[in-house]
């Protein structure tokens, strides 16, 4: 994976990858760079046509296509799942545009593109987490529109997010937003990640690595640098919960990673992290 600095520069290839050429390529690294900069900020970029629908990862696909180089180790999940068809098709078109290799392994990785998860196994300093992001901004959906929401953003005024967690604790008990609840971060800034579970949510402070979010329907990129403060938005007397499956993963016994019910043996729970699972299945050498 390129440093921060290193992804300013041109990868010098004689023939342009894919769909995005130098130049576009060169655009997006500038709107990371100033997205490493105002941590939890939306940037906005010139957002390309991908081979894929705006809402499934054209965004992420963008911001990975602009930092992969020939000596990357690509791996990409599809809600914690390396063998989905979006997966595979989208591994197989970064690998082979940018001429690295690619793997299923979060420890061989370099980067690791992401749709609705975080893996399970703690990613290293030397790693880079993409992260796709339909809708990033939890204020246009209550403000009406971008520009009030905007000005909100500006005043730092988030007014309109808590008065809906207090909606949600008081009809409903909490928890509704479910995947993808806004975060502060750095005590300042009100974000939208990616729609990540709540298992996920509190994973994302602190964190040793860069995390990158691609919002390619809306034109934005977000980043949060190594060891950014980030909390979940959620009053002191009433913390944020993590709702938990109460039974272990039926293929490794996990009581502690993110399990969801299996749609093919129902009543039978597993862990979302395909790799994660395997891990601690498959024999110790």
């Amino acid at each position: 994976m390129m440093s921060v600095t290193e992804l300013t520069k041109l990868h010098g290839s004689p023939e342009p990858y894919a769909y995005l050429d130098e130049v576009s390529k060169r655009e997006v690294r500038r709107a990371i760079l100033k997205a490493l900069a105002l941590p939890g900020h939306q940037i906005p970029f010139s957002s390309r046509e991908m081979p894929i629908a705006r809402g499934w990862g054209s965004g992420a696909l963008q911001v990975t296509l602009s930092v992969v180089g020939p000596d990357d180790i690509v791996k990409v999940i599809d809600q914690g799942d390396d063998a989905s068809l979006n997966a595979q098709a989208m591994r197989s078109l970064i690998a082979t545009t940018a001429e690295c290799e690619q793997t299923t392994r979060t420890v061989e990785a370099t980067i690791v593109q992401s749709r609705h998860r975080i893996p399970e196994i703690p990613l290293r300093s030397d790693q880079l987490l993409v992260l796709q992001v339909p809708q990033p901004d939890p204020l246009r959906r209550l403000a009406g529109n971008a520009a009030t929401a905007a000005a909100l953003h500006a005043e730092g005024d988030h007014t309109l997010a808590w008065l809906e967690r207090y909606e949600d604790e008081v009809r409903r008990g909490g928890g509704a937003t479910g995947a993808g609840h806004p975060v502060m971060v750095n005590g300042a800034v009100l974000m939208g990640p990616s729609p990540i579970p709540p298992y996920d949510i509190p994973r994302l402070d602190d964190l040793p690595h860069p995390v990158l979010f691609g919002a390619g329907r809306l034109a934005r990129v977000m980043a949060l640098p190594p060891h950014s403060h980030v909390r979940p938005l959620s009053f002191d007397d009433r913390p944020f919960l993590i709702p938990d499956a109460g039974v272990a993963c039926a293929g490794c016994n996990s009581m502690t990673s993110h399990r969801i019910e299996s749609t093919v043996r129902p009543g039978t729970w597993w862990c979302s992290d395909t790799d994660y699972c395997f891990s601690n299945t498959r024999p110790k050498s």
